[in-house]
């Protein structure tokens, strides 16, 4: 059964952020094509549990019924096979995501009702904006796993995903991951406090 992490570990991930989460998980983690970018990247930081779908571009059917299974600490990963020609997901979607607990999408294609999506607070990253509508007739896959530009995306992998970058790792690195990368904004929060007081990189790393 994989892990399920809680909201609080979740919430730990989200702060770390993914430039710290790369450093400190190597090959453990795996980066989702930069393209992939954030709607609104003031607010964009978050993690959960990807709950994965499979679709063809120009059919949205199997989004909605992930929506019927979806839960808290989930967060909705779409293989929409790159297709940006049409917009699958959209405000009345995103709603029902946020209100059964979903903390945001990320998905290998285009969506729609960008402003109304940003003033809902649901945090999605996406290829671009397209308005051609779908059809609801493919039922595609539920929960068994996805793959997003070349990258493959496990059922309940951990996603974290900020204004930098979308990353997936399995669940059972996490604590690992927390431990090391607490650390790690320690010591830079250290640096920080070094530079403030007048001391350059160079001295503070030993650098010639």
């Amino acid at each position: 059964m994989t892990t399920r992490l809680g909201a609080h570990e979740l919430e730990a991930l989200a702060r770390l952020g993914t430039a710290t989460i790369g450093e400190v998980g190597g090959a453990r983690i795996r980066i989702i094509d930069g393209a992939i970018r954030p709607l609104d990247p003031s607010r964009a930081r978050v993690a959960g549990h990807a709950f994965t779908v499979r679709c063809g571009p120009g059919d949205n059917l199997a989004i909605h019924l992930a929506l019927a299974r979806i839960g808290a600490g989930d967060m909705l990963v779409v293989d929409y096979g790159g297709s940006e020609d049409s917009g699958p997901f959209g405000e009345i979607m995103a709603l029902a995501a946020q209100t059964r607990g979903a903390v945001g999408l990320v998905i290998d294609g285009a969506v729609r009702d960008r402003a109304e999506i940003i003033d809902l607070g649901f945090p999605v990253w996406s290829r671009g904006i397209a308005i051609p509508g779908t059809t609801k007739v493919d039922r595609g896959l539920v929960g068994q796993g996805c793959r997003l530009s070349g990258t493959d995306v496990d059922h309940g992998d951990i996603v974290v995903a900020d204004a930098d970058a979308v990353v997936v790792f399995d669940p059972g690195e996490a604590t690992g991951i927390l431990e090391r990368g607490t650390a790690r904004l320690e010591r830079e929060a250290m640096i920080m406090e070094r530079i403030r007081a007048g001391e350059t990189t160079c001295e503070i790393l030993g650098l010639d």
